[in-house]
């Protein structure tokens, strides 16, 4: 297996959770979108970055990026369709 290269990721602030609001007291099921996740949202989708200028701003391969962004979107659109949490990861993981 390939080591994982460091990703750039922005210092980003606001909430660290969506709850939908349900009509029953179960339990929601939480889904957790990564840092590298958010920031690939937010360069492509929230400020309409190239995908190729975006991998170079996170420092990885635009393939790699828009793996990342696939990945953050269904886990976006998960959470929405399906009302689950979303619980928003502030840091990288630490082996990146």
């Amino acid at each position: 297996m390939r080591p994982k290269i460091k990703r750039k990721i922005s210092s980003i602030h606001g909430a660290s959770h969506f709850t939908p609001i349900m009509h029953h007291s179960e339990p929601v099921e939480e889904i957790c979108l990564g840092a590298d996740e958010l920031e690939a949202l937010m360069l492509k989708d929230l400020q309409g970055l190239e995908q190729k200028k975006a991998a170079a701003q996170m420092g990885i391969s635009q393939p790699t990026f828009h793996r990342i962004l696939l990945k953050a979107r269904k886990k976006l659109a998960d959470a929405v369709v399906n009302g689950k949490q979303l619980k928003i990861e502030r840091q990288p993981e630490a082996n990146r």
